[in-house]
Protein backbone atom coordinates (compact mmCIF):
# COMPACT_ATOMS: atom_id res chain seq x y z
CA UNK A 1 0.00 0.00 0.00
CA UNK A 2 3.14 2.14 -0.13
CA UNK A 3 2.21 5.18 -2.20
CA UNK A 4 -1.53 5.20 -1.55
CA UNK A 5 -2.88 7.81 0.84
CA UNK A 6 -5.54 5.56 2.29
CA UNK A 7 -6.82 1.97 2.16
CA UNK A 8 -9.87 3.22 0.24
CA UNK A 9 -7.70 4.75 -2.49
CA UNK A 10 -5.71 1.51 -2.77
CA UNK A 11 -8.91 -0.52 -3.05
CA UNK A 12 -10.31 1.72 -5.80
CA UNK A 13 -7.08 1.47 -7.79
CA UNK A 14 -6.81 -2.29 -7.38
CA UNK A 15 -10.45 -2.86 -8.33
CA UNK A 16 -9.95 -1.05 -11.65
CA UNK A 17 -6.53 -2.57 -12.23
CA UNK A 18 -7.95 -6.06 -11.77
CA UNK A 19 -10.61 -5.50 -14.43
CA UNK A 20 -7.98 -4.36 -16.93
CA UNK A 21 -5.63 -7.15 -15.94
CA UNK A 22 -8.30 -9.78 -16.64
CA UNK A 23 -8.74 -8.41 -20.17
CA UNK A 24 -5.03 -8.41 -21.04
CA UNK A 25 -3.93 -11.56 -19.24
CA UNK A 26 -6.26 -14.42 -20.09
CA UNK A 27 -5.59 -17.71 -18.32
CA UNK A 28 -2.83 -18.98 -20.59
CA UNK A 29 -2.85 -22.49 -19.19
CA UNK A 30 -6.47 -22.94 -20.29
CA UNK A 31 -5.95 -21.83 -23.89
CA UNK A 32 -4.14 -23.13 -26.91
CA UNK A 33 -1.50 -20.83 -28.41
CA UNK A 34 -3.84 -19.89 -31.23
CA UNK A 35 -6.71 -19.07 -28.85
CA UNK A 36 -4.37 -17.07 -26.64
CA UNK A 37 -3.17 -14.96 -29.58
CA UNK A 38 -6.77 -14.28 -30.60
CA UNK A 39 -7.67 -13.32 -27.04
CA UNK A 40 -4.75 -10.87 -26.91
CA UNK A 41 -5.66 -9.35 -30.28
CA UNK A 42 -9.27 -8.94 -29.13
CA UNK A 43 -8.11 -7.30 -25.90
CA UNK A 44 -5.97 -4.74 -27.72
CA UNK A 45 -8.77 -4.03 -30.21
CA UNK A 46 -11.12 -3.45 -27.29
CA UNK A 47 -8.56 -1.19 -25.61
CA UNK A 48 -8.00 0.84 -28.78
CA UNK A 49 -11.74 1.29 -29.36
CA UNK A 50 -12.46 2.39 -25.80
CA UNK A 51 -11.33 6.05 -26.17
CA UNK A 52 -13.41 6.37 -29.35
CA UNK A 53 -16.50 5.23 -27.46
CA UNK A 54 -15.81 7.64 -24.62
CA UNK A 55 -15.62 10.65 -26.94
CA UNK A 56 -18.65 9.73 -29.05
Amino acid sequence: MGWFKSPRQAQRFLAHHDQINVIFRPHRYRLSAKSYRHARIDAFDLWNDYPLEMTA
